[in-house]
């Protein structure tokens, strides 16, 4: 989902940065008044960066990567997600492509966006406790169904001209997200869901599965 540094023209780019910094902003006092989303916030960011850099191949016109959407959102919550993406595309632009520095608000938007959208449609039906398989799947295509269609949008506004079908081998090839990434969400909330009686965990994980029997 990265759209590589010199792709869009720095007007571009400037009003991205001016979005991403808004969205985050407009979300920070949430973030702020309660001390234990700052440490779900570095939770989501470390797994988020692990995540991203077990698995990146360049596919079409950018990259597919496990982004592990849906285990971050599932178990740390909206904010933490929100804010550990911007955070964690920060770490690895820092420590392993200092390159994509440039375009980490580009970058940073293609993911929040979709996660906006999604928590404040099907996220917020969901109710508490563990959800279902198909809840996953619904949760898995529409984030990156989003995440596919920021970077279509990235794309459109680049200073190259982008051909249609390699954004749709990109587009095909986050399938295969879509069909892994609920096994390993499935898996994690089973492990949350063993531990989630501990006080550590109650800290970590977010209420709506750690607070439901």
């Amino acid at each position: 989902m990265h759209i590589e540094p010199g792709y869009l023209a720095q007007s571009k780019v400037l009003i991205a940065n001016i979005a991403a910094i808004g969205v985050l902003v407009a979300h920070a006092p949430a973030v702020l008044k309660h001390p234990a989303l700052w440490l779900r916030t570095l939770l989501a960011a470390v797994f988020f960066s692990v995540f991203m850099q077990s698995f990146h191949l360049p596919v079409g016109a950018s990259e597919l990567h496990f982004v592990g959407a849906m285990p971050i959102y599932l178990t740390l919550g909206f904010l933490p997600t929100l804010f550990g993406f911007a955070l964690g595309l920060l770490m690895q632009g820092l420590l392993f492509e200092p390159q994509d520095l440039v375009h980490l608000a580009v970058n940073s938007l293609s993911l929040m966006v979709p996660l906006m959208v999604l928590h404040h449609t099907l996220g917020k039906r969901r109710g508490e406790g563990e959800p279902s398989l198909k809840q996953i799947l619904k949760l898995d295509g529409a984030y990156y169904a989003g995440v596919t269609l920021m970077v279509g949008f990235w794309l459109s506004q680049g200073t190259q001209v982008a051909a249609f079908a390699e954004w749709v081998t990109f587009t095909a090839s986050y399938l295969s997200v879509v069909a892994l990434e609920p096994v390993v969400t499935l898996l994690i909330l089973k492990g949350v869901a063993a531990v989630r009686s501990q006080h550590w965990a109650r800290a970590c994980f977010d209420e709506r599965l750690t607070c439901a029997a």
